[in-house]
């Protein structure tokens, strides 16, 4: 087989393309491309074949049919080591692809804008894109799998101290990063469908839900945990809830104790007075309504002002 390497780059996200794209074409790494990355890579003098002059078909039915195709795929799931893949490659013309990098259709991106219709936000459910990230991290040992550009910078490095190749060390990382990363692709579309397309009574919308799926950044992670040997990490967006208007930075506990006043003020009726809470290790030191957060900050802390030092309110 040709020793040539391949490198095939399409991706949504085009933040440091031209840069890896022109390491790449250094590298004397033959890059195949499709529709607005082959452009804005040809635009910055980078060397592309379309994937439709490498396969000999056509993209079709509006760009949904152009990467999938034996000659994309068999390059990159084909056993190197193997005779009988060997065999088979040469008997169909299949070249090896040593690299792929893609990012998939901005479908969160798509779902977010206000107005979308249901039939736009499905044209940006990505099929070609999940398909070859799962084949060429399936087959990792060969092959070089970047979904996420933070990374391109790892992997140029690896490339140049390697003679155009990365570490399996390297390889492996970024695989199970591609994997989760079509996961949480999945999930997001599963979510937005069943919130559109599936027809529910309201007494099924609001029965418990048989099993959970929870997908959050680490978002904080702390100097320890409830103990002082033990590690800690919140995950999700607290910004998006509270605002921190004094103190330190919140510790394990503290969350604790936020997530047990919030719980705890949510059992008074606030319609016509303020409720407040203030917590320590999760035990109330006080609790009061007031006319005004105010009165009700005065009266809680008049309950136990020692026990109150240090806590959540």
């Amino acid at each position: 087989m040709s020793q040539q390497k391949r490198a095939l780059v399409s991706v949504s996200d085009k933040t440091g393309l031209v840069e890896f794209g022109q390491k790449l074409e250094a590298l004397e790494f033959e890059i195949l491309s499709t529709g607005g990355t082959a452009r804005t890579l040809r635009e910055a003098g980078i060397q592309v074949t379309d994937v439709s002059d490498y396969t000999g078909f056509p993209e079709m039915m509006d760009g949904r049919v152009k990467t999938l195709h034996p000659k994309v795929h068999g390059g990159l799931l084909y056993l190197r080591d193997n005779p009988e893949h060997q065999n088979a490659a040469q008997q169909h013309n299949i070249s090896t692809i040593d690299m792929v990098v893609v990012n998939l259709y901005p479908f969160e991106a798509t779902i977010a804008r206000e107005g979308v219709t249901t039939e736009e936000a499905i044209e940006q459910i990505d099929i070609g894109g999940p398909s070859m990230v799962r084949s060429a991290a399936k087959n990792h040992r060969f092959v070089t799998i970047v979904c996420d550009p933070a990374y391109y910078g790892q992997v140029a490095e690896e490339l140049d101290a390697n003679n155009g190749e990365t570490s399996l060390e390297l390889k492996k990382h970024l695989a199970a990063i591609a994997f989760d990363h079509t996961a949480k692709y999945d999930r997001m579309i599963a979510d937005y469908l069943k919130s559109k397309l599936t027809d529910s009574s309201e007494s099924e919308s609001e029965a418990l839900a048989p099993k959970i799926k929870v997908e959050a950044p680490l978002a904080l992670e702390m100097r320890y945990g409830e103990n002082p040997h033990q590690k800690a990490g919140y995950y999700g967006n607290l910004e998006e809830y509270f605002k921190k208007l004094h103190g330190k930075d919140l510790s394990y506990n503290n969350l604790i104790d936020l997530a047990a006043a919030v719980e705890l003020i949510e059992e008074f009726d606030q319609d016509k007075q303020a409720a407040l809470a203030i917590i320590k290790h999760t035990n109330p030191c006080g609790i009061a309504l007031g006319s005004s957060v105010s009165q009700a900050w005065t009266r809680a802390l008049s309950t136990d002002q020692d026990s109150a030092n240090g806590g959540i309110v």
